[in-house]
């Protein structure tokens, strides 16, 4: 028996197979007779076994020449003609505790995994020629080989960037990551993670902001399942696997543009994925669908209108601050203005907008990207982040300089953000005098349409979210129940609750005076302003969602 060496990088060099497409077409078996390894096995360029060698270093296991092996007749009796045929599978070593069987295409994972259980013995694989194995079945179980030439023992996989369906000929692997994709957007799933264990491979969707664990497979799928996902992606590199890499999928899905961000990092493991999953269908979101009341709606649709200043949205990472910049972008996008942003990544990508992707290894920094974009002559300017004093001064004085900036900051309240303003550098006078307004948010789960009904607070709930006995039974109050629908959980959906702070002459006066935060908070609500917990009691006792959800979401916003 062969040691497991690396023949791939000399093999695909030597057949002139050196692109992710071409390597997937090695990597699949048996679909179609007009692909480049088909016509490279018809033409001699490369041989039967070559393949074989590049599907064995693919998948970690042994290549055999089992024509050439001294296999012992008994060992054959560890499996039956049938199981030999139906998987086209070869034992050639047996020494009472594991068998080791050839298979042509050790990257099915369906013949690896329900081989062991067919015939209840333990399985060390191994990978040899198609050929060589009809002939040790013919020779050896009277069995004749499938009448399909060497050519046609491969499948061939033509990577063309948009995989709507799994076809049925297609290779396991294909079908099982196309499947994962397709079950995660029809499970409206916002991140796919696929995680490699001591002994599993766990996939997880993180659905309405929740991670659920749909499914387990052998960790031996897993350098298959990353070369795929590799490939998809088209720029990231197979060869890799001890640095973090990022990419994109672009595919349409139900008739749905979908763009998928992917990240692939090195455990202790193996390589973990997550793949984010931006629906473009949500940049169609007006405010109110995002959860805006109609009071919040028209203050900030007055704030958009505005020629020049800052208006910044915060919140913890996922907590939908991207979603809410991209909807207002979408708003104010006109023929008549320039809008530019600067993204760490670009998320989406906006008809008629110029988007710019920041990139520190070149020197493309936040800082940088938005010196070069005021020379654009820009009317709008979004940036993505403000994470250091050089963004941030660079933004304030575009905004007091004719500009309308939107930005994100990460802080648990709107008026912290003066504080993180000042903290990172900014003078308190330019805060005052650039900044427009401050929308703090938080995404709450939606109750099921379907399935929600009336619900009573317990007193709890009301001391919590003080709502009294007479406001609670004039409300419609709902909680949740679970129905086919939302999957038994009760949910399906999510949607902001804001807390806007608008920065008027009385409070640009209150941040130069250089309040405390508790201070310049509680004057804010002495002015008007509604917390995130007032504006989430606003949603239960409208009955979009429970009072359970918003008291979990608000919980440093008890006072």
């Amino acid at each position: 028996m062969y040691s497991n060496q690396d023949y791939l990088s000399e093999l695909l060099v030597e057949a002139g197979l050196t692109t992710p497409e071409a390597l997937e077409e090695v990597r699949g078996s048996l679909r179609t007779k007009d692909g480049i390894v088909t016509r490279l096995l018809l033409d001699g360029t490369v041989t039967e076994e070559q393949i074989a060698q590049v599907i064995a270093a693919n998948s970690g296991n042994d290549y055999v020449e089992i024509e050439h092996l001294p296999i012992m007749p008994e060992v054959f009796n560890a499996m039956s003609a049938e199981v030999a045929e139906r998987f086209r599978a070869v034992p050639i070593h047996d020494d009472g505790t594991y068998v080791t069987v050839a298979v042509s295409d050790a990257l099915d994972f369906e013949t690896l995994d329900s081989l062991p259980h067919v015939i209840e013995r333990e399985v060390i694989f191994a990978c040899a020629t198609p050929s060589a194995i009809g002939k040790v079945l013919k020779e050896n179980y009277g069995l004749e080989a499938e009448e399909s030439s060497a050519a046609d023992s491969f499948k061939v996989i033509g990577e063309d960037g948009e995989e709507e369906v799994a076809e049925a000929g297609d290779a396991p692997i294909i079908r099982m990551v196309t499947n994962m994709l397709l079950d995660a957007f029809k499970m409206r799933a916002s991140d796919i993670h696929i995680e490699p264990l001591e002994t599993s491979l766990r996939v997880r969707f993180r659905v309405d902001g929740k991670l659920m664990e749909v499914d387990n497979h052998p960790k031996r799928l897993l350098p298959a399942i990353v070369a795929r996902i590799k490939v998809m992606s088209g720029n990231m590199s197979i060869a890799e696997k001890r640095m973090p890499q990022d990419g994109r999928i672009q595919m349409r899905i139900g008739g749905k543009e979908v763009d998928l961000r992917v990240s692939t990092v090195p455990s202790n493991h193996g390589e973990s994925i997550v793949m984010r999953i931006l629906d473009k269908s949500s940049l169609l979101l007006g405010l109110g669908q995002l959860g805006f009341y109609s009071d919040d709606q028209e203050t900030f649709e007055r704030l958009m209108e505005l020629p020049d200043g800052i208006i910044l949205v915060t919140g913890p990472t996922g907590s939908g601050k991207t979603t809410t910049l991209y909807a207002c972008l979408n708003y104010i996008n006109k023929p008549d203005r320039k809008i530019i942003t600067v993204e760490d990544p670009v998320e989406y990508q906006l008809a008629g907008i110029n988007q710019v992707m920041v990139k520190t290894e070149i020197g493309m920094t936040f800082a940088a990207a938005l010196r070069a974009m005021l020379r654009q002559a820009p009317n709008i300017i979004m940036v993505g982040e403000i994470r250091d004093a050089e963004t941030a001064n660079i933004a304030i004085n575009a905004a007091l300089t004719g500009h309308l900036v939107f930005s994100t900051l990460h802080t648990n309240d709107a008026p912290s953000a003066v504080a993180r303003l000042a903290d990172i550098g900014v003078q308190r006078f330019l805060i005052a005098s650039a900044v427009r307004a401050i929308v703090a948010q938080r995404l709450v789960r939606t109750l099921c349409k379907e399935c929600k009904s009336a619900a009573i607070l317990t007193e709890g709930e009301m001391r919590m979210l003080r709502i009294d006995q007479s406001q609670a039974s004039e409300s419609n109050i709902m909680g949740p129940v679970g129905c086919d629908a939302c999957r038994n959980n009760g949910y399906r959906g999510r949607l902001g609750i804001y807390e806007m702070f608008n920065v008027d002459d009385e409070v640009r006066h209150l941040i130069n005076q250089n309040l405390s935060t508790p201070q310049l908070r509680r004057r804010a609500r002495e002015l008007g302003m509604r917390t995130l917990r007032e504006d989430g009691i606003r949603k239960v006792l409208a009955g979009t969602t429970s009072a359970a959800e918003v008291i979990s979401v608000t919980m440093s916003d008890a006072d």
